[in-house]
């Protein structure tokens, strides 16, 4: 619990997958969410958290996961971007890009 809360509080810009082992749509993501982590390297770290782990219900309570998956985009604690459901990886990566994009105008 205390790494995830480490992590998300990072200066970098990172991705949080919320899933369940049971959920079909949550199995429909994992290969878009492994090929995200394998080419966005470098851009963005890439987490996934098990909703039924209970070394994670105190952190999946905070965010109120109440539906999965859920994929949200953190940056020192800070939800930039939060979504429920299926999306495809193109859809994902323009995410990224236009959060980098925020980022770099916020930081000049």
């Amino acid at each position: 619990m205390q790494d995830l809360d480490k992590i998300i509080w990072r200066d970098a810009l990172t991705f949080v997958d919320f899933f369940a082992t049971w959920c079909g749509p949550c199995r429909m993501m994992h290969p878009v969410v492994d090929r995200f982590k394998q080419e966005m390297q470098g851009r963005v770290d890439v987490y996934k958290v098990d909703v039924d782990d209970r070394s994670t219900s105190d952190f999946v309570a905070r965010y109120r996961i109440a539906s999965v998956p859920t994929l949200i985009f953190f940056r020192r604690g800070e939800i930039l971007w939060r979504q429920s459901g299926v999306i495809a990886y193109e859809e994902l990566k323009k995410v990224l890009e236009k959060l980098e994009k925020t980022e770099r105008i916020e930081q000049s």
